[in-house]
């Protein structure tokens, strides 16, 4: 099963700013999603998680059609997203981040699989997330993303401002997560990396579709260069 987005168009107000946008995002895969900042990539994330009604087209998990449902389905339903910036509670310490979002009776087990994920978290389970640096709030935002047993995950930027060595850290995780049978979304300005960890990749450019297909058919396209030379 997977998540499909059909025919989306959408926006704010009388700014179309998607249409008529087509994804599917396979069980156990990742799926890069790439273009020029203004393409629509984060619009996308938002109506995928329900945070932007469509205003024609569907969205349907598993089978199940969310479209015009409240947000609160959406994560119900296992739709996880993890916004650019940090996507954490900064006055918890990061032991209670973890805790939100481990299911019930099984906190200590979650805990001990985000200390396995990103180590480093194990030595600041008692420290005020909001105080940590910035890399280590992005491990404990995907770390969140890990434990909720959700079945699709969109991550928008989740590297930006990263050092080199948490960027490698971070895709690590996300290509991990593929082997927990949970379909990734990730926009990312690494379009290099993102591409080596990717099953598919999906281009937009003012607010559609440009491109789909896997990476190794994007990476003998001439669009391909065309972003590269863009600097995306």
């Amino acid at each position: 099963m997977s998540l499909c987005l059909r025919g989306v168009t959408a926006g704010y107000g009388r700014s179309m700013v998607l249409r008529d946008v087509s994804i599917t995002v396979p069980d156990g895969s990742v799926v890069a999603v790439i273009g020029a900042n203004g393409a629509g990539k984060t619009s996308l994330l938002r109506v995928a998680s329900g945070l932007m009604a469509p205003q024609a087209g569907w969205i349907r998990l598993d089978g199940e059609n969310l479209t015009g449902r409240p947000v609160c389905d959406f994560a119900k339903a296992g739709i996880c997203h993890v916004p650019e910036g940090r996507a954490v509670f900064p006055g918890l310490s990061v032991r209670d981040n973890l805790r939100v979002f481990s299911p019930a009776r099984r906190e200590r087990e979650s805990i001990d699989r985000a200390i396995t994920l990103f180590p480093r978290l194990g030595e600041r389970l008692g420290q005020i997330a909001g105080t940590m640096s910035g890399g280590e709030q992005q491990m404990l935002a995907l770390a969140r993303a890990y434990l909720c047993d959700c079945k699709v995950i969109l991550l928008d930027e989740l590297s930006m401002g990263l050092a080199p060595k948490l960027v490698d850290v971070i895709f690590e995780s996300i290509s991990r997560l593929r082997g927990e049978n949970v379909g990734v979304v990730v926009v990312e300005q690494y379009v290099d990396r993102v591409l080596a960890i990717a099953d598919y990749v999906y281009v937009m450019s003012r607010g559609r579709v440009g491109f789909a297909g896997d990476p190794g058919e994007f990476a003998d396209n001439d669009l391909f260069q065309q972003y590269l030379g863009a600097g995306v």
